[in-house]
């Protein structure tokens, strides 16, 4: 059973750069899909990016895919979000979320993955 724990959410201005990191603990990491969700106050949650167990294969929402990047370094058991270009429409809480790899990198909704983290708060000022 992997463990998920967010860290690197903050404040920051327009314009700005934040990295997140999703560090897995409890399970063969590298067995398993990753994706990033956000969830702004008073909005559903929604897809970002995810990310094959490789790490060979990425999927982006089309608003995110020109900002963010998605990766994943097994050997540490993290996956990263670096985020560029930030707008204040970008603050929400941003969760990571993993399922176990079947060879498929289409899985966009929150009921398909298995395991969340607690999420991290970016903040982003005007």
């Amino acid at each position: 059973q992997v463990h998920l724990v967010e860290s690197g959410g903050g404040l920051v201005q327009a314009g700005g750069s934040l990295r997140l990191s999703c560090a897995a603990s409890g399970g063969t990491f590298s067995t398993y899909t990753v994706a990033w969700f956000r969830q702004a106050p008073g909005k559903e949650r929604e897809f970002v990016a995810t990310i094959s167990s490789s790490g060979y294969q990425t999927y982006y929402a089309d608003s995110k895919k020109d900002r963010f990047t998605i990766s994943r370094d097994n050997g540490k058991n993290t996956v990263y979000l670096q985020m560029n270009s930030l707008k204040t429409e970008d603050t929400a809480v941003y969760y990571c979320a993993a399922r176990r790899w079947d060879g498929s990198i289409w899985y966009t909704r929150e009921v398909e993955y298995g395991h969340w983290g607690q999420g991290t708060q970016v903040t982003v000022s005007s």
